[in-house]
C-alpha cells in the first residue's frame, strides 16, 4: 500500500508499506478522506510541539471498515470517523473521565504514524459511526469536536459574548459551537480575508481585526462589558498574551491553541476580574457524539468549510502552498 511520510520538516516522500494485519480489539480501515489540520501544517514547518520525524501525518479521518474483530457496534462495511487520541485508561486523567489529556496519550498522526496511508489498524474503541453522514462530514468531525470541547470547557451560555481569536479551521469550529450554545460570537484575526470569510460565509455577526484598536472595538460591541469567554485558537504567543485584555469581570479565558513558550499577563488585572484561565486539549467521545448529532440535524454544514480538495497523489506537490494564507485555504480535504 502507498504511504505519504514526512521525513523531515519540509520533506514529503511517497513510500510503499506493508498492509496491516488484524489483531484482537482492532479493525482494519480503508482510509477514504483526510482533513488537513493546522497540526499537520505546523509539523511540516517543524514548529509543532510533541513531534518527531519521520512521521506519517493525518488524524482527521473517514474510512470504511474492511476487517474487524468482535464488536457490538461497528461492522464490516461501516463508514466511520476516528477519535485519534489513544489513552491508557488507568492514569489519573483517565480515571477522572478525561482521557483527552491522558498522561500517556498517543495521538494518531502526531505521536505515532497516522492516516496518510491507504489502510490503517485502529482500536475498535476509537471508531465512531453515524448513519447518513457523508465521508466529508465524518472526516471533519475531529476538528469540530475540538471546537465543541473548547466551548464546553468555557461553559458558554445563551446571550453571552464569546470572542474567538483565530479564524482558521479550529477557530471556525469554536465559533460554530459557541453560536449553537446561544452566544453572540466575535471573530478576531490579523487576516482580513479570513474575517471576510467569517462574515460572508459563516454569518459571524462581529469581526475585529487584531491590532491597537481592537480593545476599543470590542468594548463598544459589548457595551463596555467585554467578553464572557475569550477562546484562543491561534497558538500565537502574541495573540495569547494580548487576549487577556478582552476578558469580562468574572469571565473565562480558554486556550485551545498551543505554542511552545511561556505566557505572560498582569496579575492585578487578571485577579480583579476573578477570571478563570484554562486549557482545552483534544476532545472526548461526548464531543464527537455532539458534533455528529449536530451534523445529522442539519445545524452544521461542512461544505462551506472545505476550500480545497486534492487526490492523495497530489498532496506532496500541493501541501507547501497551504502554508501561504494568500491561497485562501481554510480546510483542505484529501480524497483517497
Amino acid at each position: 500500500m502507498k504511504i505519504l511520510s514526512c521525513n523531515t520538516p519540509g520533506e514529503f516522500e511517497y513510500k510503499v508499506g506493508v498492509m496491516p494485519v488484524l489483531s484482537e480489539g482492532r479493525a482494519i480501515v480503508k482510509i477514504k478522506r483526510i482533513g488537513i489540520c493546522g497540526t499537520d501544517l505546523h509539523a511540516f514547518e517543524g514548529t509543532q510541539p510533541f513531534f518527531s520525524y519521520p512521521r506519517t501525518l493525518g488524524h482527521e479521518l473517514a474510512g470504511e471498515v474492511v476487517e474487524i474483530g468482535e464488536s457490538a457496534v461497528i461492522s464490516k462495511g461501516d463508514l466511520v470517523t476516528v477519535i485519534p487520541y489513544f489513552n491508557c485508561g488507568t492514569c489519573v486523567a483517565c480515571r477522572n473521565g478525561k482521557p483527552n489529556c491522558c498522561q500517556k496519550i498517543s495521538v494518531f498522526g502526531v505521536h505515532e504514524d497516522g492516516g496518510m496511508q491507504e489502510f490503517v489498524s485502529l482500536p475498535i474503541s476509537s471508531l465512531v459511526k453515524k448513519e447518513g453522514l457523508s465521508l466529508e462530514q465524518l472526516a471533519l468531525a475531529e476538528p469540530f469536536a475540538i471546537g465543541a470541547h473548547g466551548v464546553r470547557r468555557a461553559g458558554v451560555k445563551p446571550g453571552q459574548f464569546v470572542l474567538v481569536i483565530g479564524a482558521g479551521p479550529i477557530g471556525l469550529g469554536v465559533m460554530e459551537f459557541a453560536r449553537i450554545a446561544g452566544a453572540t460570537v466575535i471573530a478576531m484575526d490579523i487576516n482580513e480575508k479570513r474575517l471576510e470569510f467569517c462574515k460572508d460565509v459563516w454569518n459571524i455577526p462581529h469581526v475585529v481585526k487584531a491590532g491597537a484598536s481592537a480593545r476599543e472595538v470590542i468594548q463598544e460591541i459589548t457595551n463596555g462589558d467585554f467578553c464572557d469567554s475569550v477562546i484562543d485558537a491561534t497558538g500565537s504567543l502574541t495573540a495569547i498574551n494580548q487576549g487577556f485584555q478582552y476578558i469580562a469581570h468574572g469571565g473565562n479565558y480558554v486556550l485551545v491553541g498551543l505554542q511552545k513558550g511561556e505566557i505572560a499577563f498582569s496579575h492585578p488585572e487578571f485577579h480583579k476580574r476573578e477570571a478563570t484561565l484554562m486549557s482545552s486539549r483534544n476532545a472526548t467521545r461526548e464531543d464527537f457524539d455532539q458534533v455528529l448529532d449536530v451534523m445529522a440535524s442539519g445545524q452544521l454544514s461542512v461544505e462551506k468549510y472545505i476550500t480545497h480538495r486534492v487526490k492523495f497523489d497530489q498532496v506532496k506537490d500541493d501541501f507547501q502552498s497551504w502554508l501561504d494564507p494568500e491561497t485562501g485555504v481554510i480546510k483542505a480535504v484529501v480524497e483517497m
